[in-house]
């Protein structure tokens, strides 16, 4: 174990010992800063020094070939000094090779984790592969910042995206940094989402379809490539389910003889029930089915439930003059159609399944004719001709 003071010629012009496969050489100025030198000939600057448990460590500085004397002894005094404040600066090399970048932690960690336990699971793969995996897939946990994350969902906004879709893209982030950290995963000690704060989407948009609307709509749903589209549509209208609840029903969930529809799992997490109306039934009746497939309106060439409509949907409601119309605005309108019916609000939340009211206050949508009613209604219940002077009777 030679001590000498080393130096750019020394490290130039040393060879190592005859018989042996290496030789150390300490630095006499800076402690645990040596010299490897091997049989080969290679050359590798190192600090040595002993961690918090007392084991010695001997972290790498470079190859003699690739850094410079003067650099090298600069890197160990710097290492030294870390040392000497009570840092490990090997340790914590070694976590940042442990860092994973997010299409990593997505494919092993992440997403196996939302397929086991989320309902939205479709919904985080379709959020990564579209926006997080383009634009962040190959950064590691630790580069993406705060700053980086803003200046992107920005750039979501500037790009016109809805403001639902780009918070939907902050909030995954948010939660695969959540768990990750909660999984001890190195790289997510801090959450570049925490702090930003989300736009208000302002997407309580209220559309309803009038009678003359739906009967366009119909029309142009007779003339779809699509077969399944008019079934789809129409028993969103009559049900007032939501979209997905639809796609993935299955046949033995209907009492068609009892007029009830049995939901296994809806948005709320639980089990609910819709009554069948008979046009509901009706359209039930007529509906198309294959042996072996369980599932109410299917893509006939799969046999599967449907991802997605929106190719042929988009097509019939740009034809029937309603292109902002969207499929969840079916919902809206079923509401709209039972409230201006004279049911109750609380039945028509019943019916969608909502547990508090001020959700279903939403869809409650009264036509112009039902207020015109109501204020007509109000008008004759007083009994008087306002807009004729009364004669005073004579006691």
């Amino acid at each position: 174990m030679p001590i000498i003071t080393l130096s750019a010629e020394f490290v130039r012009t040393v060879t190592c010992p005859a018989g042996k496969k290496k030789e150390n050489y300490y630095d006499a100025s800076i402690t645990g800063f040596i010299l490897e030198v091997r049989a080969s000939g290679g050359k590798t600057y190192a600090l040595r020094y002993r961690d918090s448990h007392d084991r010695q460590i001997q972290q790498k500085i470079g190859d003699s070939k690739s850094i410079s004397f003067d650099k090298a002894k600069t890197a160990a005094k710097l290492i030294r000094s870390r040392v000497v404040l009570g840092e490990d600066p090997a340790t914590e090399k070694r976590k940042k090779r442990d860092v994973p970048t997010l299409a990593e932690y997505w494919r092993d960690k992440y997403y196996p984790h939302s397929i086991r336990s989320k309902r939205s699971s479709g919904s985080d793969l379709s959020i990564y592969r579209n926006h997080l995996m383009p634009k962040f897939g190959t950064s590691h946990l630790d580069e993406i910042n705060q700053q980086s994350v803003l200046d992107y969902y920005h750039e979501l906004l500037a790009k016109e995206y809805a403001k639902a879709t780009c918070n939907r893209v902050l909030v995954l982030l948010r939660n695969m940094y959540n768990m990750a950290k909660k999984w001890k995963i190195a790289g997510a000690e801090i959450n570049p989402v925490a702090d930003i704060k989300l736009v208000d989407p302002n997407n309580a948009k209220e559309r309803f379809l009038t009678s003359d609307e739906a009967k366009r709509l119909h029309v142009e749903l007779e003339k779809s490539g699509n077969p399944q589209l008019k079934n789809i549509v129409s028993l969103l209208l009559l049900l007032g389910c939501r979209f997905r609840e639809l796609l993935d029903s299955r046949w033995h969930e209907f009492d068609l003889e009892r007029r009830s529809w049995r939901i296994p799992m809806s948005k709320s997490g639980k089990a609910r029930h819709v009554p069948l109306s008979q046009a509901a039934l009706s359209v039930l009746s007529q509906l198309p089915r294959w042996e072996g497939c369980q599932y109410v309106v299917p893509n006939p060439d799969t046999l599967k439930p449907y991802t997605s409509v929106f190719r042929t949907w988009n097509t019939a409601r740009k034809n029937a003059g309603l292109p902002e119309v969207r499929i969840h605005d079916l919902r809206h309108s079923a509401a709209s159609y039972m409230i201006n019916a004279g049911r109750s609000i609380y039945e028509v939340a019943k019916v969608l399944g909502h547990a508090q009211l001020k959700t279903t206050s939403r869809y409650a949508h009264l036509s112009q004719e039902t207020l015109l009613a109501a204020v007509d209604a109000a008008a004759t219940a007083t009994g008087i001709d306002w807009s004729h002077p009364q004669e005073a009777k004579v006691a």
